[in-house]
């Protein structure tokens, strides 16, 4: 009696995540998390609508990081930009920002 292996799907790559800040003008992508600290910056955020699910595409990464989420441009300092996890589309334009 012969014993067939099962069959096992291949892996789904893990998304890549990455900080804001290091993301490069034109690149798309959904927010994570943003981590609360003693600051309230996480809280801040989120009266912008900077939470986790908000897509987002980078514009512009210098002097600040400026960005576009919801319709709406905002500029944030390296530091708070450090803070902002993204999931990087795998197109840049495969999402949307609406």
């Amino acid at each position: 009696m012969s014993r067939s292996k099962p069959q096992t799907r291949p892996a789904k790559p893990e998304p890549e995540l990455r900080t804001l800040a290091s993301l490069a003008p034109g690149t798309s992508g959904r927010v994570v998390r943003i981590p609360r600290d003693l600051t309230g910056r996480a809280e801040r955020l989120a009266a912008l609508g900077i939470s986790a699910g908000a897509a987002i595409r980078v514009l512009q990464t210098f002097p600040g990081i400026v960005f576009e989420c919801d319709q709406t441009e905002l500029a944030v300092e390296r530091a708070v930009a450090r803070a902002i996890m993204v999931q990087v589309a795998d197109n840049s334009s495969a999402w949307e920002v609406t």
